[in-house]
């Protein structure tokens, strides 16, 4: 019997621990920004690890070069080998059918094929994305297999910013792009959040309230929001995996007739990309 995707005791397993090991380093709330002649560097990404045996060196090939191609030659670490033995029928083909895209939203887990038994363990962002998973593993493989899904639904990255963020604003001196001592604390409590999320790109938009001209209204949100990546950034957050745009008052969130309005529209805004 073969077993490439993971663990099992009665054999020793394929396994990709890039689907296991995404959290990443945990940056301290309060710690000190390093000199601006000196960025911190991008944190690498987790890597992925492709354990076990398989029956020939063709079904080890083509196993890592899906792997490879799914997430990146330079991420995939190479722990395979070939030991001759029975496997049924067509397993190898069945294993690749089940490395496609979805399992990239699988965190802190692993994929372990046994014979005709595939186990997936991890966390995910929703009972709509496990449910999705269970259905294309379940689809892709013959009535012998059997699926067990062990994912647990764990709050989305999005949601995780969000509730870091929930009543509290990333504040500026008023006209500018300085971030107050204020808006350096939300930021700080925000660096442990965006250091778990090791992989994923996300964006910092700027607004601003409608007050002025609309010009310099986008050009302040953009300074904003370029503001908050370098404090990110000096703080050990990838610089690379931020994107930046300054909207000015085109999306304002209550209306700018009141000053209430106009605070609430004077805003940074964290978006997790796809």
């Amino acid at each position: 019997m073969r077993c490439p995707v993971f663990r099992s005791s009665t054999c020793t397993p394929f396994l990709l621990s890039a689907l296991i090991s995404l959290s990443g380093p945990v940056y301290p709330q309060a710690m000190p920004a390093p000199p601006a002649a000196a960025p911190a560097a991008p944190a690498p990404r987790p890597p992925v690890v492709v354990s076990g045996v398989v029956p020939d060196e063709a079904t080890r090939q083509a196993i890592l070069g899906q792997v490879r191609q799914l997430y990146g030659a330079e991420q995939v670490v190479d722990r395979l080998g070939v030991a001759a033995s029975s496997a049924p029928p067509q397993w190898g083909e069945n294993v690749r059918k089940l490395i496609t895209a979805d399992l990239k939203s699988v965190h802190k887990g692993h994929l372990k094929v046994t014979g005709n038994v595939v186990d997936l363990v991890g966390e995910t962002d929703s009972d709509a994305q496990k449910d999705k998973l269970s259905r294309t593993l379940t689809a892709s493989l013959n009535p012998t297999y059997t699926v067990n899904n062990r994912l647990q639904v764990v709050a989305s990255p999005q949601d995780r910013i969000d509730s870091v963020l929930a009543g509290k604003i990333v504040e500026f001196e008023s006209g500018s792009a300085v971030l107050t001592p204020l808006g350096r604390q939300v930021l700080d409590a925000l660096v442990p959040v965006l250091a778990g999320l090791q992989g994923r790109r996300m964006q910092v938009i700027g607004h601003t309230d409608g007050s002025g001209a609309r010009s310099a209204n986008v050009q302040l949100s953009q300074a904003r929001a370029e503001a908050v990546r370098a404090y990110l950034a000096a703080r050990g957050v990838p610089a690379d995996g931020i994107q930046t745009q300054g909207l000015g008052p085109d999306q304002p969130v209550a209306s700018n007739g009141t000053a209430e309005g106009r605070a609430k529209n004077r805003r940074i805004e964290f978006k997790v990309l796809p």
